[in-house]
């Protein structure tokens, strides 16, 4: 099993603190590989076998407690009296009025809650209101190059190269690359989450006569591949529309809206808000969209060619989200800084490209972040090993020595 060292400590430091830990992310990411890693480590710190009750809802043995009332009990006659008991409930969304089970055991004395969840809608609506500062929420991401690193024992530009190919999903990094055995397993990933995963949102939206339907996965597919193919790009929910009708599928934006948070919610695509830098405000117009795997995003798109500059911008966008920074597109004036991010109230401005060596690209890179007149840091990430250095305070850096930074 692939170790997520820091997701570990993460749950340890909310160990028996009375607030339920959610742990968030795409399907196949580790969440629950990340549960039996915590419950070996609570064994080998002393909780009795009884003290530990885990359920995954993936598992056809579970069919019987996807009826809420039977789940309670079942949770209910298994508590350890006098003892902390440590409840792990794995694609807890999978059992309708799941939020009662949730707040009923939250509120017994001695429990320490712990749920997973593949998609977003686990944590809007009824929950939400329910447990408005109840609960912590970890997003877990697919593996960092670190990570990957750690687990191929790839070396070098050549391990670089294979995790922009093959992306960071855990069962991917530890088997045998073959491309047919890579795309097969991606295809079923990518169905899952496209199909099964929006089937379940649009089953759990059902009741509620204000919610459109999410039921053309012809078209749910076409908008993630256009999506996958302008990373990098200002994207609109009306320049999605436009792009549809012009291939001859007229959609209303209203039902691109709805197909886009689609996709949000089940964590392949992440939306990202620009904000202005000079008037310190969100700008709510045109986001970009980045994909949660590179794997995924090759596996969907037509090779026709390759964009670098972009895969390098998506691969940095999630290891900022992995270091804990909020991140936001950033406008300066007419120019655009790639990534602004905030971390306690301290922001750093980022620029990603593939190679500075070019004169002009120098210029181009360099020309929106010296137009920022605060202090906070300026950092280039690049590819190139020739131009990293200090050019007067903009601190240019080689992007896989800075990925590989504890």
């Amino acid at each position: 099993m692939v170790r997520r060292t820091e997701y570990l400590e993460r749950l340890v430091s909310w160990k028996d603190e009375q607030v339920i830990k959610v742990v968030t992310g795409i399907r196949r990411c580790g969440k629950s590989t990340l549960l039996k890693q915590y419950q070996e480590l609570l064994r080998e710190q002393g909780a009795a076998e009884e003290q530990i009750i885990s359920i995954n809802f993936e598992e056809l043995e579970y069919e019987p407690l996807l009826e809420y009332h039977a789940l309670y009990q079942y949770v209910k006659e298994r508590l350890c009296p006098g003892k902390m008991t440590y409840i792990f409930l794995d694609e807890i969304q999978k059992v309708d009025g799941f939020q009662k089970v949730v707040d009923s055991l939250y509120v017994k004395e001695n429990t320490d809650l712990y749920i997973t969840g593949s998609n977003a809608y686990l944590l809007s609506g009824d929950l939400a209101t329910l447990l408005t500062g109840r609960y912590v929420e970890l997003s877990m991401l697919p593996l960092s190059f670190r990570e990957y690193m750690e687990i191929t024992g790839a070396q070098g530009d050549a391990a670089f190269a294979e995790y922009l190919k093959y992306g960071g999903l855990p069962y991917v990094a530890s088997m045998e690359k073959t491309e047919e055995k890579v795309s097969t397993y991606l295809e079923g990933i990518y169905n899952t989450v496209i199909v099964k995963d929006i089937e379940d949102r649009q089953s759990r939206k059902e009741s509620d006569p204000d919610k459109r339907k999410v039921t053309d996965i012809t078209l749910l597919k076409t908008i993630a591949r256009y999506l996958a193919s302008v990373i990098g790009s200002q994207v609109s929910v009306k320049s999605v529309a436009d792009y549809l009708t012009s291939n001859g599928r007229k959609v209303s934006p209203n039902t691109v809206d709805d197909y886009m948070e689609a996709l949000a919610e089940s964590f392949i695509f992440y939306p990202v808000e620009r904000f202005d830098i000079v008037g310190k405000q969100v700008l709510k117009t045109n986001q970009k969209w980045y994909m949660v795997d590179l794997g995924l995003r090759g596996h969907i798109l037509p090779r026709r060619n390759y964009d670098l500059g972009f895969s390098l911008e998506n691969v940095v966008y999630f290891e900022l989200l992995r270091r804990g920074y909020q991140v936001n597109i950033g406008k300066v004036g007419s120019g655009e800084v790639d990534f602004v991010a905030q971390k306690q109230g301290t922001l750093t401005y980022f620029q990603v490209t593939a190679d500075m060596t070019a004169q002009e690209t120098f210029e181009r890179e360099m020309k929106p972040l010296r137009a920022i007149r605060d202090n906070y840091p300026k950092v280039v990430l690049t590819l190139d090993r020739f131009t990293p250095g200090d050019y007067e305070g903009i601190q240019v850096i080689q992007v896989t020595d800075w990925l590989l930074e504890k």
